[in-house]
Parts: C-alpha cells; sequence; structure tokens
C-alpha cells in the first residue's frame, strides 16, 4: 500500500535538501520545488517503498515565513475584497437597469466596458 509521506526541503546552496521523515534514511535533493514529489517518489522506490501523496513542506527562516504568510493573508484579503466588489458591481448593474440607464451610460459609470457590462446584466 502506498504511503502518504511529508518531504521537508531546505535550501542548500542553489538546491533543495529534502528528507521524509516516514521513510527512515530518505534524502534526496531537487534544482526546483516542482520536482520534489517525482524526486520523493523516485528516491523512495529505490528503498522499495511506494509512495502516494507527498505533501512538500519548506522549510524557511524566520523572516521568510512571516513575510509568505503576510501575502497569503492579503492575497486572502484581496479575494474576499474582490468577491464583494464582483457583488456590489452586479447590484448597481441590476439597479441602473431597472431605472432605464443604457448599457453606455452605466459602463460610463461603474468603469466598465459596455461589454462587460451587457454580460453582468445578464447574471443579474
Amino acid at each position: 500500500m502506498a504511503k502518504d509521506v511529508t518531504a521537508h526541503v531546505t535550501r542548500s546552496e542553489g538546491w533543495w535538501a529534502i528528507s521524509v521523515e516516514e521513510i527512515p534514511g530518505l534524502f534526496t535533493q531537487a534544482r526546483r520545488l516542482d520536482q520534489v514529489v517525482n524526486m520523493v517518489r523516485d528516491a523512495a522506490s529505490l528503498l522499495g517503498v511506494e509512495v502516494g501523496a507527498v505533501e512538500v513542506l519548506p522549510v524557511l527562516d524566520s523572516d521568510s515565513q512571516r513575510m509568505l504568510e503576510e501575502l497569503e493573508a492579503a492575497r486572502r484579503e484581496a479575494e474576499e475584497k474582490q468577491r464583494i466588489s464582483s457583488g456590489l458591481t452586479r447590484e448597481v448593474i441590476r439597479r441602473f437597469r431597472e431605472e432605464g440607464l443604457t448599457l453606455r451610460d452605466i459602463a460610463s459609470l461603474v468603469g466598465l466596458s459596455q461589454q462587460r457590462v451587457a454580460v453582468l446584466s445578464k447574471d443579474v
């Protein structure tokens, strides 16, 4: 049966050094993070272990980890604001259409192309 594992990866002299605690003795390296899963599977097969899912866990210094967490939080916040903005845009378009405004006037007011307003007005 295939074993799900976590690959701990640390940057080392231009490489990602890879260790897998679930498979004693499994150490390998990769140039890029997108190569880690295949390298883990290849190294595990040499040890006679079949690997299922591989979670790649970069081990970063505290400043880099903090910056990455801030980036992820900012992205989540931006996605939420985008969701709210999209909802408000649709509501404004619906209201202006009910008031009889033309697509061209609505486009000017909301700062979108007339074509985009036409598409969004079909959704509301």
